[in-house]
């Protein structure tokens, strides 16, 4: 038998199982249901507001123009530094902005600092200022980032990485919503640059757009954004102060975060906005190995965060009732305990079912993530994107995405057990290992 005839018989038996057994397949459908769809049902709620809204916003003149400090944060990065600051330099914001380039470990990362020392002479302009701050003996991360504080002298901070740059607009759209005094920081709005170098840059710039761009802009209506992103996300330098700054370990962006949102049950009215329309883009890894690696990474800083360091904070009297359920069951459910559930239930189907339902199974949980991703995409990209034409060119590979996420998902697990047995946030390469060592342990 040819190998076309082969999969044309294998493709018929699928779908006679599928139609055979549509009732049975049914009962598998309900738990996605009942977990995803109040998810499901924010978000676009969410988004259509913030639609009703951005009319309106893009309308009103700007007259709150603080001084704003950037604080880049500089490693290895070389010349991609100098595309950040140029991009910073050329915004639109008639406001002063500080531009602090922080560079980690400055004896050995000669090349850098050159470039960014280069960029002091090369840009100027009016009401932009450029601040080398060489670190010569490298502290990690968190030391960047709190150096560049405590010398800023701006209203506002924005945390920056030295491999992102920014739309000339962005500023202007961002310090629009510190116009409330009730906002003490705001996530900005990340995109993938290289999205066109590989499968996997394709695959995380679909990510970005649905879940960053569709899914803060939508939770962010109801105040539930669960992380301000390290790549870029603004602060009141004052409460950013009171508070301590960013804490040491990793995943300083979740964990500052999730410290700003203990205060929303003491202080109501404090929110966190989503800055839709201030956009930044941003290297993603290009390769599997270096994917992996950067998932690793964040999946297992996740658990750590969670579960040793913050789990006395989790609870209503710190987060008020509507952040404690939700950070929950999309916090603590959805990214500790879902990608186990993920795993065991695929490994029980293949081993409890025949193997004919387990394809029909699978073809009809691909198909049921492939319309809900499809229909995300489709109102991001309607309703959210700036960029609707070069969106339109990641549709012919939305099919990969459901099995895109599955692969994360396992990579995931792998994850949380790395860090449960090894501790693998003291392995970080956000820091060097004698600062994480030092830290408190949780």
């Amino acid at each position: 038998m040819s190998t076309l005839s082969t999969l044309i018989h294998i493709t018929e038996r699928i779908m006679f199982y599928v139609q055979s057994n549509v009732l049975v397949l049914v009962k598998f459908i309900p738990l996605y249901l009942i977990y995803e769809l109040p998810l499901f049902l924010i978000i676009t709620f969410g988004i259509i507001k913030w639609t009703k809204e951005k009319t309106r916003i893009n309308n009103t003149k700007l007259f709150y123009l603080p001084k704003v400090s950037c604080v880049i944060t500089c490693y290895a990065e070389g010349d991609a530094v100098k595309e950040t600051i140029q991009s910073l330099v050329e915004q639109t914001y008639p406001g002063k902005i500080e531009i602090i380039a922080v560079i980690d470990g400055a004896v050995q990362n000669n090349h850098t600092y050159h470039v960014a020392k280069e960029c002091k002479q090369l840009f100027k302009r009016k009401n932009r200022e450029i601040v080398l701050l060489p670190k010569w003996q490298r502290g990690g991360r968190v030391s960047t980032l709190n150096a560049g504080l405590s010398y800023a002298k701006g209203e506002i901070i924005v945390n920056v990485d030295a491999d992102t740059s920014f739309d000339n607009d962005m500023m202007a759209n961002l310090v629009r919503l510190f116009e409330d005094p009730n906002v003490p920081a705001v996530g900005g709005a990340l995109r993938v640059r290289n999205v066109n170098k590989t499968l996997w840059t394709r695959m995380q710039a679909i990510e970005y757009l649905i879940s960053m761009q569709g899914g803060k802009t939508g939770l962010a209506q109801c105040n539930l954004i669960n992380n301000i992103s390290g790549a870029f996300g603004a602060f009141r330098r004052d409460f950013l102060k009171q508070i301590g700054g960013w804490d040491t370990h990793t995943a300083e962006d979740l964990d500052l975060t999730v410290r700003i949102k203990q205060y929303f049950k003491r202080y109501p009215n404090l929110k966190i906005p989503y800055a839709t329309a201030s956009i930044a883009h941003t290297d993603a890894p290009q390769s599997f190995k270096e994917l992996v690696l950067q998932r690793l990474r964040w999946d297992g800083d996740l658990l750590f965060l969670y579960l040793r360091k913050h789990w006395p904070a989790f609870s209503p009297k710190l987060l008020g009732w509507k952040n404690f359920l939700f950070t929950l069951f999309y916090g603590y459910l959805q990214n500790v305990m879902l990608p186990f559930v993920i795993f065991v239930y695929f490994v029980g189907v293949a081993i409890i079912y025949p193997w004919q339902f387990s394809l029909a199974l699978i073809f009809v949980i691909y198909a049921l993530y492939l319309l809900t991703i499809g229909y995300f995409y489709l109102l991001v990209l309607v309703s959210v994107s700036e960029r609707p034409k070069q969106d339109f060119t990641l549709f012919l590979w939305l099919p990969l995405y459901p099995i895109y996420a599955f692969i994360m998902r396992l990579v995931c697990c792998f994850a949380l057990v790395n860090e449960v047995f090894r501790r693998s946030h003291e392995e970080s390469s956000m820091a060097p290992w004698w600062v994480l060592k030092r830290g408190q342990k949780f």
